[in-house]
């Protein structure tokens, strides 16, 4: 037998098939882009770029005709016909020549309103925001479920890590015991400011917000609000229960000093602000705060702006997805995927499939009754005694001490500085011996409570 002739084609690639002039012929997809900042204008920018690519992969042109903006008089870096920008976001939302929509102006209204008026007008929608989808994702989600078309979020936690998508279809065999996150850029880059360079909050902030990592007002990233609200979209994913933001405990970052960094590496720690759920005996644990975490811990080693989400399912075991959370190109990518999933399933007829959303709201067990290990800081008289005091009172409300270090004794001051972990005991009485602590002569000056976990120890 000869040998079968060179091709200019590679051996494994198939012979291209023809389009036919009806698919040569179907219209693009009209898409309203709701917000033209920086996510909206990356997102605008690469599907023009991409466009040949991204019909090839979805089987249908994307056009953007219609763009809504807060203000059509203010210039942009990004040139576009003023003709395709407009102020009216709900007549975007409404428009019958428009398929899906793209929402990416954040806040919660108009954003809820226009994103209802979409669903019920029977369009897909495609969305990057936390706020919408924590606050009124599951009534958004139901709507959508009724009216057989998609809502999409890949982008609202996360950035452009996927994890929504693998919580519904790839893990949705196993049973979810706990999802652990670092889900905060702005904080995480923080404290590892505060970590490595020994920095105060203050000037970690300034650093922050000099890098353009913070907002102006930092407030909802440095109490954990942001943290709570993709919390919230995580764990009613996880768990097939409605979760609120109001459900999740939280504790910001503000109270943090460079001594407890010092503290906590001599002790083997890291300390990071967490984000957990966890199914418990009383119900589900959902909280973020300031956590010690072993320094072994794959999510102690997350630094600056990155994110990561673990999650413990009985067949899998651990999963650990990491990657930038935030900024324009990594939520982009999340965005545009949604898109392409949704447009291929309008070029193949293929419709929505999603399982209809939770009605069940979650059962959240109280705060107080969790077991925990703890660290704790106090400024103390330096005189004899002292520790026997605070040992009773950690006695008389059932804490036991692990380890104890005494730093920076000042002598003027007749002060010294301790720093206590515990083993694991009850919160409420942590917190009772917190309010004791605050009575007793020795302790001058209160200090911190942070918690202590070893996430899959």
């Amino acid at each position: 037998m000869s040998p079968r002739p060179p091709t200019s084609r590679p051996p494994w690639t198939a012979t291209p098939k023809r389009r036919t002039m009806t698919e040569s012929a179907a219209p693009p997809i009209g898409v309203g882009l709701l917000g033209f900042g920086g996510v909206g204008q990356s997102v605008y920018r690469t599907l023009a770029e991409q466009r040949d690519y991204y019909a090839a992969r979805s089987g249908r042109a994307i056009t953007v005709p219609r763009i809504a903006v807060r203000d059509r008089a203010r210039s942009r870096t990004l040139s576009v016909d003023p003709g395709v920008l407009t102020d009216d976001a709900l007549a975007i939302a409404t428009d019958p020549a428009l398929a899906v929509i793209v929402e990416v102006m954040g806040g919660v209204e108009p954003a809820i309103t226009c994103i209802r008026a979409a669903l019920e007008a029977g369009k897909h929608v495609v969305t990057a925001n936390k706020e919408v989808m924590a606050i009124a994702g599951p009534e958004l989600l139901e709507l959508a479920y009724q009216r057989n078309v998609e809502l999409l979020y890949e982008a609202s936690v996360g950035g452009g890590i996927p994890i929504i998508a693998p919580l519904q279809r790839d893990l949705h065999a196993n049973e979810v015991a706990a999802v652990q996150a670092i889900i905060n850029g702005t904080t995480n880059f923080m404290l590892t400011a505060m970590a490595r360079e020994g920095l105060t909050y203050e000037a970690a902030l300034a650093e922050a917000q000099r890098r353009g990592y913070a907002e102006p007002d930092p407030t909802n990233d440095v109490d954990g609000t942001d943290a709570a609200y993709k919390l919230a979209i995580l764990a009613t994913l996880a768990f097939h229960v409605t979760v609120r933001p109001d459900d999740v405990y939280r504790e910001g970052i503000t109270q943090l000093t460079p001594k407890d960094f010092t503290y906590a590496r001599r002790l083997g720690y890291i300390v990071r602000l967490v984000a957990t759920a966890r199914r418990a005996a009383g119900g589900l644990d959902v909280r973020v705060h300031p956590t010690l975490l072993p320094e072994d811990d794959p999510l102690a080693k997350v630094d600056g702006v990155l994110n990561a989400i673990a999650v413990e399912g009985n067949l899998i075991g651990r999963a650990l997805f990491e990657g930038p959370g935030a900024g324009p190109a990594p939520t982009t990518s999340a965005v545009i995927a949604d898109l392409l999933d949704i447009v291929r399933g309008i070029a193949s007829g293929r419709r929505p499939r999603r399982p209809r959303p939770p009605s069940v709201e979650a059962c959240i067990q109280p705060v107080g009754s969790l077991r925990m290990q703890y660290y704790l800081r106090a400024l103390v008289r330096d005189r004899p005694g002292v520790l026997a005091e605070i040992g009773s009172a950690l006695a008389d409300n059932n804490i036991s001490i692990a380890s104890l270090l005494q730093m920076e004794a000042d002598a003027v001051a007749g002060t010294a500085e301790i720093a206590i972990t515990t083993h694991h005991a009850r919160e409420a009485d942590c917190d009772r011996f917190l309010a004791q602590a605050a009575r007793l002569d020795a302790v001058v000056e209160q200090g911190i409570r942070l918690r202590i976990e070893d996430p899959w120890g």
